[in-house]
């Protein structure tokens, strides 16, 4: 079965797609944009013949910015990097955190395809492509962005188990518009690998992004959270509101289309003992090991855990 893992409010690591099927996506569009561009140049030649020639000359320029550049733009700003020749190819534009592209991702990746698919022929975004390990073209590096494939096996090697539902909503008045899509991907790869982690790494890995998210949200993280937890519960609240700025403030919102997994919805049993499983901190030597950690109430941060004053964590998530 295949599932849509797309978006901000999916767990599912990204898959580019090849260059083959990139290459039938783009030559889809074009073929629906060249007739677009014929059947309008058509009627509107036929429609003003009486004006003169530069004027008419004025209108087939316009009329070619407007279709064949101003055209992809636009489809890729309203379906959110899904055009015609990417959903037949199962296809979708994506950042490169893996949320939905916006305006000023549509209109990079248009601009330069103006010149690196029209003008060269397609010569270099192959070459581009090529070059890339994730297959972008120059478009793409420059609105950082990734086409990646919609349909794939559903694992869970991705899953980002939900946070304890004593923080739900805790955070949705946080001010979450300055933490860089960096961050996002580094929180997000974190929760996703934590448990592969050595716990006393794991602890401090923790730590150091939970400073780093509080430190750009301008809000300290609360007393007594785990700061997994709490990296859980704002991502959490990142995807809620993705999820209603993709799909709308309706009976959509807050929910992800069919087929979307989100962290805490159907597939993981919110809260429950032993779901999330977070890092914990290793006692020094002289003291029993504690009991493994469970998300049933707010316990205090161990005693010996690191200063929360520490630098910028350099967390690069593998690709």
């Amino acid at each position: 079965m295949s599932e849509l893992v797309t978006g901000e409010a999916v767990a599912l690591e990204l898959r580019p797609a090849k260059l083959p099927s990139r290459a039938l996506a783009v030559l889809l569009d074009l073929a629906v944009a060249l007739v677009a561009y014929l059947v309008v140049t058509i009627g509107v030649v036929a429609a003003t013949a009486s004006l003169d020639e530069a004027a008419q000359t004025a209108l087939s320029i316009a009329m070619f910015v407007l279709l064949l550049v101003g055209g992809p733009i636009a489809v890729e700003t309203l379906s959110h990097g899904r055009s015609l020749g990417k959903l037949a190819c199962g296809l979708r534009v994506v950042r490169d955190d893996g949320g939905p592209i916006r305006f000023r991702h549509a209109l990079v990746r248009g601009l330069i395809g103006v010149i690196e698919i029209l003008m060269t022929l397609g010569v270099v975004a192959v070459i581009a492509s090529l070059v890339s390990t994730r297959g972008r073209r120059l478009g793409d590096v420059f609105a950082g962005t990734l086409v990646v494939r919609e349909r794939v096996p559903l694992t869970r090697v991705g899953f980002v188990p939900p946070p304890p539902p004593w923080l739900a909503g805790r955070f949705s008045g946080l001010d979450l518009s300055a933490v860089p899509d960096g961050l996002w991907l580094a929180v997000r790869q974190y929760l996703t690998r934590m448990q592969q982690l050595d716990p006393q790494v794991a602890w401090s890995m923790a730590e150091r992004l939970a400073t780093d998210l509080a430190t750009r949200t301008g809000a300290p993280a609360p007393q007594g959270v785990p700061p997994a937890a709490y990296l859980a519960a704002v991502l959490q609240e990142r995807q809620a509101r993705e999820a209603r700025r993709a799909f709308g403030n309706g009976s959509a919102a807050g929910r992800a289309p069919v087929g979307v997994e989100v962290a805490g919805g159907p597939g993981a049993a919110a809260g429950a003992p032993g779901t999330y499983g977070p890092p914990v901190m290793p006692p020094p030597a002289a003291m029993p090991p504690p009991s493994p950690f469970t998300y049933g109430a707010a316990s205090p941060a161990p005693q010996d855990a690191p200063p929360a004053d520490r630098p910028s964590t350099g967390f690069v998530p593998p690709a």
